[in-house]
């Protein structure tokens, strides 16, 4: 079987990228016909559920009827927005794909206006009714925590005029985001830099990365962060426009529904306190030493006279060794061992099956992600640049699809999605268990470098760079709700004090570095999303605990508790599905473990280094 591998530097299109490479989406449509036909069935499901209205109270059945009118809905919805949104993905500046896209969304609009009424009218009967209902009901039983949790709300839902209001905001809830992406992909001139090789770079988001990660000259990485970020700095104003909208979007929205703060809007429907987000802050700011204390030993083994933010990639050691995407999939389905051979399995299909959508190319999304697609299965979009860092983000998708993959078998359709709070512990799981067996199949000290470094950069950025966001994000929020001005210099400023509290003394001053927020796509379209990287993550160590234990039964009995938190899906409240997994984030301990574990890899990483 011929391998394909691109050339560093250079950016393919996407009639040059081999058909395995590239995701099938025929399993969610056969073709632009059959999502014809599918866009036309959703429209008149959304139509005619409007029949259901004034009816929910007169009995089990009648409700019954009108939860599996809206998960039909549902699950159509995911075919007809995946199959035109994927395909968009693969090249942003197909028009005529982006249209089809916008059709969704304008349909999607409709059907929260079409069912606006639905939630006012079932929170008018009486509690102690519905309860009944579910106990002498086993299919409308099915629904007992959905009901449940919406009464939860019961004090943030309008009357049905409000409702039908707030669905018409529907339109304009993307237009930030969808903005953002235009500027940041669609019109993006990629900047050109000439190294001091004499080499020609284009600077996309893949290259840009892969030359700080594996570009041993400092200059060269300082021009690159510098003509990178240029773009941002130059239309700082229009970033901070449109964040700007995300933060009166938010704001709109916890006012319209009685919240006092956008944060407990955020976090009231996952019954998740607002201290989980501003404990994990002030705790992690407190405990950023053994961070300090790493970049500390990077400056020294560097042998740099500054340290910069483009400095902190780069590897300690020379090891030049490239991941060719058809060597790692083997690794990363021996890795996964330790949570049976049914999950194996699925990972094996995953990789078989064309779910994947590998390789940079004209137009396409920057990123990562893993699409939930119900009816079909799970898709994965990479970048992949054969870096170290390439690997774990698949690993790291890969930890995604599996609980997508696992909830949807297990789960109906209403509690087969799950939350954001829950979604980053697979995943950051399954990172935890490629980099055990990375580790224990490495060789040389080289090897064991490169590892540790890469599992500390894992603590720094998916615990302490995320939370260093969530402070920035709560800032920026708190500035609106304080009937603050949003200016580039306003946000410009939270920035670079963020930098300080984190880093201290240990970076020096780099201009440039105050717009990078500018640069975090989950600012613009999921706010409020990336401190659960951190709780995720802290959930994953104490998993892990058990994963790594030498008693057999204690490790049996993680697997099982983790396995049922996959298939959990969205069956229940967040922290309670962590707490039946073995995990209380309620704890301060919890959090704190982190901080030790990187104390305890940076001494390890001193030993290896001879610079203890």
């Amino acid at each position: 079987m011929n391998t394909f591998r691109p050339q560093p530097g250079t950016l393919t299109t996407r009639d040059q990228v081999p058909a395995r490479y590239t995701w099938d989406v025929t399993s969610i449509c056969r073709d632009w016909d059959e999502w014809t036909a599918n866009h036309q069935q959703l429209e008149r499901a959304i139509e005619s559920f409007k029949a259901f209205q004034g009816t929910l109270g007169k009995s089990p059945e009648q409700l019954l009827a009108a939860f599996k009118a809206m998960d039909a809905m549902g699950a159509l919805s995911y075919r007809v927005w995946y199959f035109a949104s994927l395909q968009y993905d693969e090249d942003q500046r197909n028009n005529e794909i982006n249209a089809r896209r916008q059709q969704v969304q304008i349909l999607f609009a409709r059907e929260q206006q079409a069912s606006s009424w639905f939630n006012p009218e079932l929170l008018a009967i009486s509690l102690e009714t519905v309860r009944g209902w579910l106990d002498a009901n086993p299919d409308l039983g099915v629904y007992r925590f959905a009901i449940e949790s919406l009464f939860h709300e019961q004090d943030h839902v309008l009357d049905e005029p409000g409702e039908r209001l707030m669905s018409f905001a529907g339109r304009f809830n993307s237009v930030p985001h969808d903005s953002y992406a235009a500027l940041t992909t669609a019109d993006m001139k990629y900047p050109s830099i000439t190294l001091a090789s004499g080499e020609q770079v284009t600077l996309t988001y893949g290259q840009y990365r892969a030359l700080l990660e594996t570009n041993r000259h400092q200059a060269d990485r300082a021009t690159a962060y510098r003509a990178f970020h240029q773009a941002y700095a130059d239309n700082q104003n229009t970033y901070a426009a449109l964040y700007n909208g995300v933060l009166q979007r938010d704001w709109f929205h916890a006012q319209s529904r009685g919240y006092e703060t956008t944060l407990d809007a955020a976090l009231h429907g996952n019954n998740i306190p607002t201290a989980v987000v501003e404990n994990l802050i002030s705790s992690t700011k407190s405990n950023v030493e053994p961070l300090r204390r790493y970049h500390r030993l990077r400056r020294k083994v560097l042998g740099l006279e500054s340290y910069r933010l483009f400095d902190i990639f780069v590897p300690l050691v020379e090891h030049d060794t490239r991941y060719p995407y058809d060597d790692v999939g083997a690794l990363i389905v021996d890795s996964v061992a330790p949570l049976g051979g049914d999950y194996q399995q699925h990972v094996r299909e995953a990789f078989d099956g064309r779910w994947i959508d590998v390789f940079e190319n004209v137009g396409k999304r920057s990123g990562a992600y893993s699409a939930p697609v119900y009816g079909s299965h799970p898709f994965m979009l990479l970048n992949y640049n054969e870096t170290l860092d390439a690997v774990f983000t698949l690993a790291h998708e890969m930890g995604h699809s599996m609980h997508t993959l696992l909830a949807h078998q297990a789960q109906p359709f209403v509690y087969a999605g799950y939350t954001i709070f829950v979604a980053e512990v697979p995943s950051t799981l399954n990172e935890a268990l490629f980099l055990d067996l990375m580790l224990a199949r490495a060789h040389t000290r080289e090897e064991r470098i490169v590892l540790l470094q890469h599992a500390i950069d894992s603590i720094a950025s998916t615990f302490y760079t995320q939370v260093l966001f969530a402070d920035f994000e709560l800032q920026a929020h708190r500035l609106v709700e304080q009937d603050h001005p949003i200016t580039s210099d306003a946000l410009n400023a939270i920035y670079a004090g963020l930098l300080r509290d984190y880093y201290g003394d240990v970076l020096e001053h780099e201009e440039m570095s105050r717009v990078t927020w500018a640069r975090i796509p989950h600012f613009f379209s999921t706010p409020y999303y990336v401190y659960q990287y951190a709780t995720c993550f802290a959930s994953t160590a104490r998993l892990m605990q058990d994963l790594r234990a030498k008693d057999a039964a204690r490790k049996a009995d993680g697997v099982g508790r983790y396995l049922s938190l996959l298939r959990a899906g969205g069956s229940d409240y967040p922290m309670q599905l962590l707490s039946r997994a073995g995990v209380d984030l309620s704890q301060p301990d919890t959090v704190a473990a982190v901080s030790a574990e990187l104390d305890m890899l940076v001494a390890r990483l001193e030993r290896e280094l001879g610079a203890a």
